[in-house]
């Protein structure tokens, strides 16, 4: 970082030196004239829009994975329900009813906590109790296609969970917040001073796509918890179909959690 400043600096202090030696012996122009404040806006604007348009795929890219994530954990989940129809009945009501309440824990707490870019230890709950009721079933063959699936759920969470952070850092946002500002100011200093009107406009429609770009990148980048933002769908199917399943083996007994995902009686 500090080699770039010092070949930045550098660079600017050469050409500040050939303009004030140079230019008066190469070029035979008087030392009013040169490139205007306007000729220098154009380039500020390309590179604003640039860092804009790559800022923006990479928010865009973070949100895609963080929408994939959220299906392959409900599809691990809805895998390991049904693998557990394999298993002798006490374990598979035992890991159904697991996965019922760890459904729940996601959709209702660990959710809204990612919006924040946070995660709840309310899922890790269940999770854990799925793996102790593995060891029931320990050397049978539903044993291995349980434990393959549970990973691949574990592997999914970590990975909507690491989406759910910022993938852009605070100091490029406020960068790119400081470029539109200079742009946009700088396209106002070249404005003419009468008989402006369409000019104004589409500076004001600039600024407005500048700052919608800005906004865009903003929401994208928080997959959970902006305008734009996973919605817990999958996750919800997930807890249905192990509900349902549950309940057609064993339609007098309760699950061991409460509408939240929270074990009951704790």
């Amino acid at each position: 970082m500090v080699l770039v400043i010092v070949v930045a600096v550098l660079a600017l202090l050469a050409g500040l030196a050939a303009n004030r030696w140079l230019r008066p012996r190469l070029l035979d122009v008087a030392d009013d004239e040169g490139m205007a404040v306007k000729d220098l806006v154009g380039p500020l604007l390309t590179m604003t829009v640039l860092l804009l348009s790559f800022v923006l795929v990479t928010a865009n890219g973070s949100y895609g994975k963080a929408e994939v994530a959220s299906r392959g954990e409900a599809r691990a989940l809805d895998q390991l329900v049904e693998t557990a129809e394999y298993a002798p009945a006490a374990e598979r009501a035992r890991v159904q009813a697991d996965a019922v309440c760890y459904a729940r824990a996601v959709r209702v707490q660990e959710w809204p906590a990612m919006a924040d870019g946070n995660g709840s230890p309310a899922p890790s709950v269940w999770s854990t109790d799925l793996r102790r009721s593995f060891k029931s079933v320990a050397g049978q063959p539903v044993f291995g296609m349980l434990v393959a699936a549970d990973n691949k759920r574990s592997d999914e969470r970590e990975e909507r969970l690491t989406q759910a952070t910022s993938s852009i850092p605070a100091t490029i946002f406020w960068f790119l917040l400081a470029t539109l500002v200079i742009t946009v100011s700088a396209l106002g200093i070249c404005l003419p001073r009468k008989n402006n009107r369409g000019q104004i406009l589409t500076l004001v429609v600039i600024t407005a796509l500048l700052t919608t770009a800005l906004v865009i990148i903003r929401d994208v980048d928080r997959p959970f918890g902006g305008i734009i933002s996973v919605d817990p769908t999958a996750i919800a199917e997930a807890e249905r179909q192990a509900e349902r399943d549950f309940t057609a083996h064993h339609p007098v007994a309760d699950l061991p959690c409460d509408a939240d995902g929270d074990r009951r009686g704790a």
